[in-house]
């Protein structure tokens, strides 16, 4: 028997009674934490370690894009900063470029912040029925 030990518990808890807003913010969250790693990585020239945490957050972002729906103008203008920052991210992680990986922890923070708002405004969704 595979036991978790309680944090990854509690996150797995977290993730599997979060309502569709927070779960998107979680990955918004996940994709800053991996920039923010990213960038702390090239100060230390550690290629490796920058490599992972930048193709991490790029999957995020190509996640987020994959799940839009696209009947909606909002998503199409998410779609196209999602293909920006994916392709900065590329950009920072073959140049090794803190100052373009910076640009892309700028944007990814606002896109995070903005949906935190919007994901507080709409309130607690609804309780799933069994």
């Amino acid at each position: 028997m595979n036991k978790l030990n309680p944090y990854q518990q509690y996150r797995q808890n977290a993730v599997m009674s979060a309502g569709r807003g927070e779960l998107t913010l979680m990955l918004y969250d996940a994709a800053v934490k991996y920039i923010k790693q990213g960038v702390k990585f090239i100060e230390n020239q550690n290629i490796e370690k920058t490599h992972h945490a930048i193709v991490r957050a790029q999957e995020i972002f190509l996640h987020l894009g994959d799940t839009l729906n696209m009947d909606y103008e909002i998503s199409k203008n998410l779609s196209l900063l999602y293909d920006y920052l994916y392709r900065r991210l590329t950009e920072a992680n073959v140049k090794k470029d803190g100052r373009v990986l910076a640009e892309a922890l700028d944007l990814a923070e606002e896109l995070r912040d903005a949906w935190a708002e919007a994901v507080r405004l709409a309130g607690p969704a609804p309780a799933a029925s069994l």
